[in-house]
């Protein structure tokens, strides 16, 4: 088996830590990686229950963590987020219940959708998680309509829409960023750029220096961040949203990560990827860099990381259980949801 590389090291001290999470930024820092050891249970425990044939699809989030906890953790209540395929993580970051996420990858009678939407596109009205939709680039209108009705409300939510580098490809993404710019909405235009669109690569996506260059022509700011960097995803979530909250419009941040599953369960990334992708994938682990970092700081050690570990695995697996136990949709719920109460 080869011997996986090194994580890339993240370069800070604790005072450049804090300018980036803010004064409690050790706390933040532990959350972060606690979150994201939740994560690596989840991925791990449903593509080996797809295997299975336990449930029906996947699509796997590992190597985005840095960017859906620090989402999660910024973004407030009242906020709204439009996601792509890989951002579950961020309705639970916000409060969004393990276990209903579980029973709608299940597709059982507690799921919210009823088993009417494929795993991985669930819905989580509580915490302000729209529908996932398949269709490429969608969220990034949905997403523009949310914030500009921010500003007819005059409050002060921010909303977020995250897309992969294929979609900026997309109508929607044209039409969402033109109309943003025009109306300075206060939205956060987030591109998770894992240099794969399933297995186009991002080189054959776009003749562009950067996608973050592409905000320009839209009167748009852009940055490209490393997006397995959690501390300077965090900071530039911090100071896009702040931008939007105080009336000054969109930004759009191309996260650069490096996708470390196939894209779905559906997906063989042998016969597309060089020999040498997982290598560099694994050197960028955003886990795997900001473990070594708090074990530098004194932060968490070993035992605790077995841990938190254990536990996460265990949570995944009761609630598995726990949905594996709950019977299917009965026939009558076909027609539930399909018109408004009392309607015509």
């Amino acid at each position: 088996m080869t011997e996986a590389p090194a994580p890339v090291p993240l370069p800070y001290t604790a005072k450049e830590a804090e300018e980036r999470l803010g004064p409690k930024w050790a706390e933040t820092a532990r959350s972060a990686f606690h979150w994201m050891l939740r994560a690596r249970a989840l991925d791990a425990r449903m593509q080996a229950l797809q295997r299975q044939g336990r449930i029906g699809f996947y699509g796997a989030a590992t190597g985005q963590e840095a960017v859906n906890v620090a989402a999660g953790l910024v973004s407030r209540p009242e906020d709204w987020i439009a996601s792509g395929l890989r951002e579950q993580l961020v309705a639970l970051v916000r409060g969004h219940e393990l276990d209903r996420y579980v029973h709608h990858l299940f597709a059982d009678a507690l799921d919210p959708a009823l088993g009417r939407n494929m795993p991985c596109h669930p819905t989580a009205r509580e915490v302000h998680y729209l529908a996932m939709s398949s269709v490429i680039g969608t969220q990034i209108s949905h997403a523009v309509g949310l914030a500009r009705a921010a500003q007819h409300r005059h409050d002060a939510s921010v909303a977020f829409a995250f897309f992969g580098d294929g979609a900026t490809s997309s109508n929607d993404f044209h039409a969402g960023l033109n109309f943003a710019g025009v109306w300075k909405v206060p939205v956060v235009f987030c591109c998770t750029n894992n240099q794969w669109a399933i297995s186009i690569p991002v080189g054959r996506q776009t003749a562009a220096s950067s996608l973050a260059a592409k905000g320009s022509a839209y009167g748009i700011p852009g940055r490209q961040v490393d997006g397995t960097d959690f501390m300077a995803v965090y900071d530039a979530l911090v100071r896009s949203t702040d931008r939007a909250r105080r009336g000054e419009g969109p930004s759009l941040i191309e996260f650069i990560l490096f996708r470390m599953t196939p894209h779905s369960t559906s997906d063989d990334p042998t016969r597309y990827q060089p020999p040498d992708w997982n290598a560099r994938a694994r050197a960028h682990d955003p886990v795997d860099r900001l473990r070594s970092w708090l074990r530098a700081q004194g932060l968490t050690s070993p035992a605790e990381e077995t841990e938190w570990t254990e536990a996460a695995d265990a949570q995944v697996r009761a609630a598995v259980e726990r949905a594996e136990a709950t019977p299917t949709p009965p026939p009558e719920s076909l027609f539930r949801d399909i018109g408004s109460p009392g309607g015509g």
